[in-house]
């Protein structure tokens, strides 16, 4: 056998093996009722060309490359060295790269979703005033507890269904595409700083960059709508180089980098200070709230029949978190979270295999081991950035609006959802509002994210109280007592954030019911109905004096259509095509029908 296809069955060996340690499972299975969706040219379980892989797998990591910027802001914030600064990137992306692949698998550890991480954002604040404090092993220590406390906290995350409606986490997922907004929208028109123009050359650069890529996503349905970014970079990069915004003295002087070298630590030792932990434990929560936003974007455009969060997916995706982070802050490396813009890539390429974690992860590990690959990525020019930014929020922003519109809004739910909306916009639009908030703050009110998700899990919380779980009201059989039908229905199932389509059946059912009973006693004068909520089902029981109703399984043939027994079946057959589940009680003259739906 030649050397080189030993070699290749080597190869395909050991990619087979690492791709079943991804589909493992540490539950039992279960029966899948996933519908994919129409968009997507590969699901979560399906597995691309491995040219596809490589090809949407780049992508997503020039999106994760992106959080480097976070890392220079927290060495330059000490006037530490470029040397130091490397490392520090060096070493994150090897953690990235690790919790990237475990969080693909489906278990305790791993959502089983294709999420990839990166150094986070919602560390920045406690980050620097770790390093400010007590220097890099200040940093990696405290790191490293935060990596501790999130595995911890991972375990008790499935128990939490109760703070993570949909208008929760679509909020969650809305101001994450805004604050990417926030972040790209300066660097595509080319701004460094207050009083400083619009720079016409990086306006050029970003407009065409993200007309590429709309293009490659929107008017092209072969292969190559499913590596938008890289087509969008190839000529960006082109475009910054003929233009003299990326100097090629830059760009040279940046790929003499050697082409193999070991990451060292910034810094040796690990340190701890009490006076820190506050705000490290609120970023924790605030970027594990953050990660319950993007795994459960994950699951809905992996399932085109969503109905709710699955807590136990979201738990064993921050234990991914945690592992990550605790693993960098070990090793001298920065605090790790998911990456929502490679969330809207995943949409935008129709590509969300888990599969793609394999990949995606060893490029990044490679990377930091290769600096020259990682020197080119390094030198990404701004409005280049921005174009990747823009991109990726338009999805990730209508995501979250699908998501918080998925379920009926009252008052109570509209206020929460917008207060919090508000007052999270003012976190980017007027940052000085929140200068001089306790330190311990500082990792909420100065992300945009973390303060919405917090003001709308609290108030989602107080607006609850007050509401009724189970309701009863009696109504007479008579126009006006189907139109009552309508409203009560309609302002509970708001209340109670249920979804439109199941008030509808509920609407339904109930007025069915309604209508048969009173054609099979027409003396009939009043009907007491009860509803019962919870986020799994919604229950309703329909009861009255006089015949119990017969519920047949089939509907009427033709001929019997013809007759009154016939359209009375066609009714009462009806209420079972409403509902999931049906059963008539019948006891010393009261009938008692009880009506079940799946929610």
């Amino acid at each position: 056998m030649s050397s080189a296809r030993f070699l290749n069955l080597t190869f395909s060996s050991l990619w087979d093996r690492f791709s079943a340690f991804l589909r493992q499972s540490d539950f039992p299975a279960a029966p899948d009722d996933r519908k994919k969706p129409a968009a997507l040219l590969f699901d979560v379980d399906e597995t691309p060309p491995l040219l596809v892989q490589f090809g949407v797998s780049l992508q997503h990591v020039f999106l994760m490359f992106v959080s480097c910027l976070y890392v220079l802001v927290i060495v330059n914030s000490i006037g530490g060295a470029e040397i130091q600064a490397e490392n520090l990137i060096r070493i994150s992306m090897i953690a990235s790269g690790i919790a990237t692949i475990l969080q693909a698998r489906r278990g305790v550890v791993g959502s089983g979703y294709f999420c990839p991480l990166s150094s986070s954002l919602t560390f920045l604040p406690p980050s620097i005033l770790a390093v400010q404090a007590g220097g890099f092993p200040l940093l990696f220590g405290m790191v490293a507890f935060a990596g501790a406390f999130t595995t911890l906290f991972s375990r008790l995350a499935r128990y939490m269904r109760v703070l993570f409606p949909p208008e929760v986490t679509g909020l969650m997922v809305a101001m994450t595409g805004l604050q990417l907004v926030a972040i790209g929208c300066p660097r595509f028109v080319g701004y460094t700083g207050p009083g400083t123009p619009a720079h016409p050359k990086a306006l050029l650069i970003g407009f065409i960059t993200l007309v590429t890529m709309v293009f490659a996503t929107v008017w092209n349905k072969k292969k190559l709508h499913m590596l938008p970014l890289l087509i969008g970079l190839i000529l960006g990069y082109s475009l910054s180089l003929a233009l003299g915004v990326l100097p090629w003295s830059r760009f040279l002087l940046e790929v003499e980098e050697p082409w193999v070298s070991l990451p060292h630590r910034a810094a040796a030792g690990l340190a701890f200070r009490l006076s820190l932990l506050a705000p490290f434990i609120i970023a924790c929560l605030t970027a594990n709230l953050k990660t319950v936003g993007d795994l459960t974007l994950c699951q809905k455009i992996n399932d085109a029949e969503w109905k709710r969060t699955d807590m136990r997916s979201i738990s064993g995706g921050i234990f991914a978190n945690g592992i990550g982070t605790f693993l960098s802050g070990l090793a001298g490396g920065v605090a790790q979270n998911t990456v929502s813009s490679t969330v809207g890539l995943s949409l935008a390429t129709g590509t969300t295999s888990r599969a793609l974690a394999l990949p995606t992860g060893l490029i990044v590990i490679a990377f930091a081991f290769f600096p020259k690959l990682a020197a080119v990525l390094a030198v990404m020019p701004a409005p280049v950035v921005g174009a990747m930014l823009v991109y990726s929020a338009c999805f990730i922003v209508i995501g979250g609006f699908q998501l918080l519109t998925s379920r009926m809004l009252d008052a109570r739910r509209i206020f929460a959802v917008g207060i919090a909306f508000i007052f999270g916009l003012s976190a980017e639009i007027s940052p000085d509002l929140y200068r001089n908030v306790p330190d311990f703050l500082a990792p909420v009110v100065h992300s945009s994210v973390a303060f919405a998700t917090v003001l709308v899990i609290s108030l989602s919380l107080i607006f609850r109280i007050g509401i009724a779980r189970r309701i009863r009201f009696r109504l007479s059989p008579d126009s006006k007592g189907f139109d009552a039908i309508q409203q009560v229905i309609e302002q509970q199932g708001a209340a109670w954030g249920m979804r439109p389509e199941v008030a509808v059946r509920a609407q339904e059912a109930v007025h069915e019911v309604v209508s048969s009973a009173l054609a099979l006693n027409p003396a009939l004068k009043d009907v007491d109905v009860s509803l019962a909520f919870d986020e799994l089902k919604l229950e309703a029981e329909v009861s009255y004096e006089g015949l119990p109703l017969e519920i047949p399984d089939s509907a009427p043939s033709f001929e019997a259509l013809q007759t009154e027994q016939g359209i009375m079946e066609l009714s009462t057959f009806l209420i079972r095509q409403h509902a999931d589940q049906v059963k008539v009680k019948s006891r010393k003259g009261l009938t008692t029908i009880l009506i079940h739906l799946d929610h």
